[in-house]
């Protein structure tokens, strides 16, 4: 890789970083994924005195609590214990405050490198699972790209992905059930307002000419016909970028060199709407100017008194790719790569775009040009995060499904690990063509934002395979839940508890000699309420 390229570091993967061994080691527990879940799990597990190894795919620990995702979506922070809550602590000393949920990538990084240092922690980057070793329900030992092989009685996965659960013959599930599976109302193809074109924009190549083809990920098929059913489409990603108003730090925007004017002619066409009569009637939330809310400001202003963000995706064409992830889930190391780089291409051309392009009008040019990356944010890859928001990739499947019935509050169980509480969130799954009155127009479908009731609990089966299958994974990211309720339980605070929790009960099964499937309750809960987990609401 040349010394040339800012951006010579911003992988997913590269053949470079696989270095050939033979080497092999032995831990306690093996936790593959250093994603913030995956780092309290480990931390979790050495401090319960077991030999522990981290492996992490990549260069970067912490995924995205270290990727961008400085904005946290915690819902109620009241449920939020443990290690998780420490974390937030932590973070908060990094700005004289009792605690933190809002800050800067290098912020979180500074925690999460602290928390592994002190520990003493083995971390091993660059490390991509090459195959599983089983004797019979029981993962004996893993092999890495490049030869190493790590020998382990426990093994926790905590990637977004899940592919150490897949290699293990877990049952696992991708896309979206239909509503008729789990008895749901929100699953499935869903057509709604959230994040929506309120007003027609055309589908076509050349406006109003269906044979000039269709602009890039917009589908033919009417999908509104198919309301609640269930197909393999999963909701789009997008990058946690960092932005900064500070003259002292800002980078203007750079065209990237697989820059495809095509991706960008739907938002030109969405921008320029506002010219519409039409237009005038929107609510502010409508207007195209509503994707500049999520510039969301950080409490903590830089030297000069000025600002940094997490933005994020916001209105009917923003950050979010939508449609260019499919093949992510199940994809090969090379597969992810190329889809890494083309949301990359893509993020980066559309912040380009909406600050140079003489057809976006100008007060949006204006608002764009305000801001920039930060050179003291993702050093080492160009100043743009490392980590790509796989915001659902594989879900296991269990024998306790989290489904709308648990984000609503009306089912119950008794071996509660922590607690979800966030909206039911799931972003846009596809772009399609929508003929009315003749007319042509682009729809989005698969944005839902619906609030649970109240928190509520996760359940241990949740986060371990069913019964006959593997006897020592746990898996507390891709747990077992429906898409729409996965949408709920998704959020990085949730994931670093569950990542504990999952320790805790390793480190049972390990002292009772049993799978992870019979690891009694009652000593567990103990330890997690020791540890100041929250398992419940207070009963009055």
């Amino acid at each position: 890789m040349s010394n040339t390229n800012p951006f010579e570091n911003l992988h997913y993967f590269h053949p470079s970083w696989i270095r050939p061994t033979r080497d092999g080691l032995t831990a306690d527990v093996c936790v593959y994924g250093g994603t913030a879940a995956g780092v309290m799990a480990a931390v979790k597990a050495a401090r319960l005195g077991f030999q522990v190894v981290l492996l992490q795919p990549g260069r970067h620990i912490g995924g995205m609590t270290t990727g961008g995702l400085g904005w946290t979506d915690y819902g109620r922070k009241h449920v939020i214990g443990g290690m998780a809550r420490r974390f937030y602590r932590d973070v908060g000393c990094c700005y004289d405050k009792p605690e933190e949920w809002h800050f800067e990538p290098r912020a979180a990084q500074r925690v999460i490198d602290g928390l592994i240092h002190v520990q003493g922690l083995r971390v091993l980057r660059c490390q991509y699972l090459d195959r599983v070793a089983m004797d019979g329900p029981r993962i004996t030992s893993i092999a890495l790209l490049g030869g190493l092989e790590v020998k382990a009685r426990m093994f926790i996965d905590a990637t977004y992905e899940g592919d150490l659960m897949a290699a293990a013959r877990v049952t696992f599930t991708v896309g979206r059930e239909a509503n008729s599976v789990y008895g749901e109302t929100l699953n499935g193809i869903q057509v709604r307002n959230h994040h929506q074109f309120s007003h027609p924009v055309d589908p076509y190549v050349t406006p109003g000419d269906p044979a000039s083809g269709l602009l890039p990920h917009i589908q033919a098929e009417d999908l509104s016909v198919r309301q609640g059913q269930g197909d393999r489409r999963v909701q789009a990603y997008n990058f946690r970028v960092c932005m900064t108003d500070d003259p002292a730090l800002k980078m203007d925007w750079s065209l990237p060199e697989r820059f495809e004017p095509q991706n960008y002619v739907l938002a030109t066409r969405w921008f320029q709407g506002e010219k519409d009569d039409y237009n005038e009637q929107l609510s502010p939330a409508a207007r195209p100017d509503a994707e500049l809310r999520k510039f969301d400001i950080l409490p903590n202003l830089t030297a000069g008194g000025f600002h940094k963000t997490d933005t994020n995706n916001h209105g009917p064409v923003s950050s979010d790719y939508i449609g260019a992830n499919y093949a992510w889930p199940e994809g090969d190391y090379e597969t992810r790569e190329r889809i890494f780089q083309k949301h990359v291409a893509y993020q980066m051309g559309f912040y380009w775009h909406m600050a140079n392009s003489p057809d976006v009008p100008e007060r949006y040019r204006q608002a764009y040009q305000q801001w920039g990356l930060p050179r003291d944010e993702f050093v080492d890859t160009g100043h743009w995060p490392h980590q790509l928001y796989v915001r659902e990739a594989r879900r296991m499947v269990s024998d306790y499904v989290v489904t709308e019935a648990d984000c609503r509050g009306v089912r119950r169980l008794d071996d509660s690990i922590g607690m979800a509480s966030y909206t039911m969130d799931a972003h846009n799954s596809a772009r399609f063509v929508k003929i009315e009155n003749g007319r042509a127009r682009v729809l989005n479908e698969g944005d839902v934002q619906v609030p649970p009731t109240d928190p509520y609990p996760v359940s241990y089966r949740a986060v371990i395979p069913r019964r006959g299958e593997c006897e020592n994974l746990l898996v507390p990211v891709c747990l077992s839940a429906s898409h729409i309720a996965y949408g709920s339980a998704r959020m990085e605070p949730v994931f670093m508890l569950l990542g504990e929790s999952a320790a805790q009960a390793a480190a049972l099964a390990l002292k009772q000699g049993c799978p992870v499937q019979s690891v009694a309750y009652a000593p567990l809960r103990e330890a997690l309420l020791a540890a100041e987990q929250i398992l419940e609401l207070p009963t009055s």
